[in-house]
């Protein structure tokens, strides 16, 4: 694979992985909102989450290590924008995905079931996703037109 794809995919991974890891840091363990299945025996809640966590830090571990194999890269200031853009597009692809499965698709679980409002909960969980990606897609495209 080469230098750049594995920067491309590292970047991507990472941000998939830390958005990930600030939902359950966030969402499930500080502010107790929900869990995985949140309407789940507490048991089976604490292993979809441990579950949950164990499949974000492995997101995050191969993101790092694909970033660590790329090298050096030979223009410092366009490769930190390309893998900003790129993690920006990964962090928001988690919360688009996570937020129209989880939360409307299996409704297993609403960011803040217990609010007046859950929906308006969910439906910003949906436009943090969508503002990070065009703001990662953005940074792409600024990159790309350093290029020409």
């Amino acid at each position: 694979m080469k230098d750049q794809k594995k920067m491309h995919i590292g970047s991507f991974l990472l941000g998939f992985g830390f958005l990930g890891a600030l939902d359950g840091i966030v969402f499930h363990q500080l502010l107790q909102w929900h869990s995985v299945i949140h309407d789940a025996p507490t048991n089976v809640q604490i292993i979809s989450d441990g579950v949950f966590h164990f499949a974000v830090t492995l997101t995050i571990m191969a993101g790092a290590l694909l970033l660590w194999l790329s090298g050096k890269p030979q223009e410092p200031k366009r490769a930190w924008m390309s893998a900003g853009g790129l993690f920006l597009i990964g962090g928001g692809l988690f919360n688009l995905v996570e937020g129209i499965i989880n939360h409307h698709i299996l409704q297993i679980h609403r960011v803040h079931p217990e609010a007046e409002n859950p929906l308006l909960f969910d439906l910003a969980f949906l436009a943090s996703g969508v503002i990070l990606l065009g703001a990662g897609f953005l940074l792409r495209k600024k990159v790309k037109q350093r290029d020409l």
